[in-house]
């Protein structure tokens, strides 16, 4: 044996290397399921019960494969599911059986919001190109929740996309039984084809003490893609030709009071009313058009809060607006975000067209904005600057799909007004060279005019023109992963309409880890551990940041996580260095089915920016959500920070509280109340600039809302803010707003 070892050739190796490869995708092939779709010419009671005979015809698909926490394990329930279509509609049924019915967790939910819940989902390949899809999902009482996924470089879902289908669940005896109606209109797949193959897989989630994922495709850990792992489904050739339009009317009303001088009177403003109209318009089956004219643009949910205090950089916070969801993934790149659609604020008018054929997939976006701002990044902050004019943004994308997995496009955005305009222009990709082994890469160079505005108030130059490039390479496996990366952000690089808030550097990644798995009855069903190293530079050459960080992973039983890791940073700060070390805890576990408790906490030496030393951190967030029963939810979130100065004075002292409490009437009729504090103590002896002892800011938010859909709805509510700071003797209420809204989405 020692003998054949040495005469092994490295082209033997490879050779035994890619048979190996080729092996186990022929092996994967083969353990794919192929399933005919039923027609079957008849409609359904959406009642969660599975009644009509004609379900008995659909096509059966049992749940045959325990995926979490073991691979390709036996399920601990029995799950099965009945697919077919009758030209409009995709119907699926699922009967999900339960050993005890009574710890089946599930309440009255808003929409996306039935995560932690018992619920099972359809996830579909509707182009059957292993790239993008749909996941549906629906809990035992009804309550919906959709995403859009891709899986170019790992699964990655957005659960921002709504689309318009009906659910109904109930629980049985036996467990619960699910019913979904899905309107092709609400898909995307190929045009023109009388036959078509779609890549599927239905999955249960099924939470006790450790969550079980069932599924009808047993996936194999050393793959790395999902996909490409999904049964298929053959079929849908007998649906029907759609209009496939969509008119959303919509009706807002709201008055503004404020207080000019605080503590004093209120200025009750006057009621504001605007209507506007969106347009989505199907030109095809893989192609849609958007369009809205006045659009209503605001935002009824809180954005959660974050701490903004002892930090240099832009908070980023995530799009919510539907004009801007729908088809946002045909506007993702690789890995920079070049469309950030939150700068773009109060548009008038907006149009868009996104689509798919065959290989090629494209998107362009049209927008005005009354308000402009842009992010102004450098490599030690970044901060947003208003224009104070209107401005136009278009945005262009076009992506090939290159191989089995591969894929190469191109983007460009531009945005414009009276002196000024920046425009980049991008090409990235992905190729990926096996099941586990995958890069991807990107380009991009920007040209930008600065307005008088901007050259007089932040000391910009005239014109800044720059390029950006990054490079990712990253192997996954069952039992281990490796990672590494490289990208060069260029000092005068600006992306306007998407989100860069840090440039001029260049950095080095590399990393990884191991995981072992358990038995699910085991106390730790799994864990694992992850290191990397990383350094950056600024484009002069000179260090900025070298970076160590390690972490162990832990799951178990009670449903429960903990991680805690240690950071080794050397950072530069405007010519200093400061070492960090930081350790952090973060964990969870739900010691009952309707309380999940989660705590971050972080402890350590910290920069204080503000007065440029090295100080104390501490920081604690603990987190609860509570189903108080299947009306009442309260969600509790805090954060405790606290930075010591060398000397062992505190700097500062920051508490923020975010709790919202639910009451849902029914599925669709719901009352919410978001309370917001936040409460930074500063030690004015320890700043070598003024500032307030005192900073407070409150907000409160009372929102009825009727939701028949993601479109038809109606809200009204009320809101306000206030603050304190050392001037005032509590907090002063000195914004006020009461408003309603009413959409119908009209299907013709």
């Amino acid at each position: 044996m020692q003998y054949l070892k040495l005469i092994i050739k490295p082209c033997t190796l490879l050779f035994l290397l890619s048979f190996s490869t080729l092996f186990s995708e022929l092996s994967q092939a083969s353990e794919k399921q192929h399933f005919s779709l039923a027609h079957i010419d008849q409609g359904i009671d959406l009642d969660g019960q599975l009644s009509e005979p004609h379900w008995q015809q659909a096509t059966l698909v049992p749940l045959r494969y325990q995926n979490e926490p073991n691979e390709k394990g036996t399920p601990p329930v029995k799950t099965d599911a009945y697919i077919y279509e009758d030209g409009n509609y995709l119907y699926v049924g699922l009967v999900a059986y339960d050993n005890d019915p009574s710890q089946i967790r599930a309440a009255l939910r808003d929409r996306d919001s039935l995560w932690s819940d018992d619920n099972v989902a359809l996830m579909i390949d509707t182009f059957n190109d292993e790239r993008t899809g749909y996941e549906f999902y629906v809990n035992p009482l009804g309550a919906q929740g959709d995403m859009r996924m891709t899986d170019t470089d790992g699964w990655s879902e957005d659960p921002s996309w709504d689309a318009i289908w009906d659910s109904a669940g109930q629980i049985t005896e036996q467990g619960y039984v699910v019913e979904m109606r899905i309107p092709f209109t609400a898909l995307r797949f190929p045009k023109n084809k009388a036959d078509m193959t779609w890549g599927f897989a239905l999955w249960r989630n099924y939470p006790r003490e450790v969550l079980y994922q069932l599924s009808n495709v047993g996936f194999d850990r050393d793959v790395k893609c999902s996909f490409c792992q999904f049964d298929k489904i053959t079929g849908f050739n007998a649906m029907e030709p759609s209009k496939n339009i969509q008119l959303t009317p919509t009706l807002t009303a709201l008055r503004n009071d404020v207080k000019e001088a605080v503590p004093g009177d209120w200025q009750n403003g006057d009621i504001d009313t605007e209507a506007g109209l969106d347009l989505r318009w199907g030109i095809s089956q893989d192609a849609v058009i958007n369009a809205t004219i006045n659009p209503d643009f605001s935002q009824v949910e809180t954005d959660s809060l974050e701490l903004d205090v002892n930090t240099t950089f832009s908070i980023y916070y995530a799009e919510k607006r539907p004009f801007f969801l729908d088809g946002a993934s045909y506007f993702k790149s690789s890995l920079f975000e070049l469309l950030y659609t939150r700068t773009i604020a109060e548009p008038d008018l907006g149009a868009k067209i996104t689509g798919k054929t065959d290989a090629h997939s494209y998107a362009f976006l049209y927008a005005d904005d009354e308000n402009t701002s842009i992010l102004l990044p450098t490599n030690q902050g970044s901060g947003f600057a208003n224009l104070a004019e209107k401005s136009k943004s278009s945005i262009g994308r076009y992506q090939y799909d290159l191989g089995e997995q591969g894929t190469i496009g191109v983007m460009s955005t531009h945005r414009e007004a009276n002196d000024y305009h920046n425009t980049v222009l991008s090409v990235d990709g992905s190729y990926w060279f096996n099941q586990t082994d995958s890069v991807l890469y990107q380009v991009a160079t920007s040209d930008t005019k600065n307005s008088a505005f901007l050259v007089d108030n932040y000391g910009l130059e005239n014109n800044q023109s720059d390029q950006a490039y990054m490079l990712e390479f990253s192997r996954e496996k069952r039992d281990y992963k490796l990672f590494a990366s490289y990208e060069d952000i260029g000092e005068d690089y600006r992306t306007d309409v998407g989100y860069q808030a840090k440039v001029d550097y260049k950095k080095a990644l590399l990393g990884g880890g191991q995981t072992w798995y358990l038995d699910a009855s085991e106390m730790i069903t799994e864990y694992s551990y992850n290191l990397d190293w990383d350094k950056t530079w600024a484009q002069d050459g000179s260090l900025l940041e070298e970076e160590y960080e390690g972490y162990i992973f832990l799951k178990g039983q009670l449903q429960s996580s903990l991680e805690f890791g240690l950071i080794h940073r050397n950072e530069s700060y405007y010519g200093n260095f400061y070492n960090q070390n930081i350790g952090y805890i973060y964990g969870g576990f739900s010691p009952t089915k309707d309380l999940r408790i989660t705590l971050y906490s972080e402890f350590g030496s910290k920069i204080d920016y503000s007065n440029e030393q090295l100080g104390d951190l501490f920081t604690i967030e603990p987190e609860l959500t509570w189903d108080i029963n299947d009306h009442w939810q309260v969600q509790l979130e805090h954060s405790y920070s606290r930075l010591d100065n060398p000397q062992g004075d505190n700097v500062f002292t920051a508490n923020l509280t975010d709790l919202r409490v639910y009451y849902k009437f029914n599925m669709r009729s719901m009352l919410k109340l978001i309370l917001q504090f936040e409460d930074i103590d500063r030690n004015q002896n320890a700043y070598y600039t003024n500032v307030n002892s005192i900073n407070r800011d409150y907000g409160s938010q009372l929102v009825y809302s009727y939701k028949i859909n993601a479109q038809t709805l109606f809200y009204l509510g009320y809101s306000d803010k206030g603050y304190q700071d050392d001037s005032l003797k509590s907090v002063e209420r000195d914004q006020r707003t009461f408003f309603t809204k009413l959409s119908y989405a009209w299907q013709l």
